[in-house]
């Protein structure tokens, strides 16, 4: 399996996409604005089709180009309810916005939870819910090569705002240390914004969220 990371849209949000050349499918972590040109220029050079879309939260950052991508692939799109009226009805979030900042609604098929276990591309991930930055975040955890796709609950050194409505730093700060905490030191986080760290250098560094 096959890592791309891709920046994209208004603030520089990391998509994931996961590719399997070997059986032609892939699948998308976080869909930012414009990030269908850089998926679709990927797939096309692995002949890999896109069969899934997983969003790790409903902030419209991570769902600007949900829309697109699921039009151009009719990918299943898997997300956590707590978010439902974020994917379903984005002008909420307007409020906080640039007004040239446009947003469509996203339609997730199967409404994932903690504790969710599932095999794609021949990985299995589990699915842990990880409230604080956004009442629905949750991380997409693969054991068998160390890697937490964590959204905005964690970053290198720093933690989501939790600012927003449904927002929590006590909550968030209890997600972290039951969720992320507890997964093995050496797996790697890849957070919705900036670097990659890990479980273990977080739990020593990290200065807003301690062990």
């Amino acid at each position: 399996m096959n890592l791309h990371v891709l920046p994209a849209g208004p603030i520089q949000t990391n998509a994931y996409l996961l590719t399997a050349p070997e059986r032609g499918e892939a699948v998308l972590i976080d869909a930012p604005g414009d990030v269908w040109a850089g998926v679709s220029r990927i797939l096309a050079k692995e002949k890999c089709r896109l069969i899934e879309l997983w969003l790790t939260h409903g902030h419209w950052d991570h769902t600007q180009g949900a829309a697109e991508v699921v039009r151009a692939t009719q990918a299943m799109v898997r997300a956590h309810a707590d978010d439902r009226v974020l994917y379903e009805t984005p002008e909420v979030m307007s409020v906080f916005l640039d007004s040239a900042i446009k947003l469509e609604p996203v339609f997730p098929d199967l409404w994932i939870k903690q504790g969710d276990v599932f095999t794609t591309l021949g990985v299995k991930t589990e699915v842990r819910h990880v409230p604080g930055h956004c009442p629905g975040n949750v991380l997409f955890y693969q054991a068998t090569v160390r890697a937490a796709y964590v959204g905005d609950a964690l970053f290198a050194g720093s933690v989501g705002r939790t600012d927003f409505p449904g927002g929590s730093m006590d909550v968030l700060a209890d997600s972290i240390r039951r969720q992320i905490y507890t997964l093995p030191d050496e797996t790697v986080v890849y957070p919705g914004h900036g670097r990659a760290t890990t479980v273990g250098e977080e739990k020593q560094h990290n200065p807003y969220v301690s062990a």
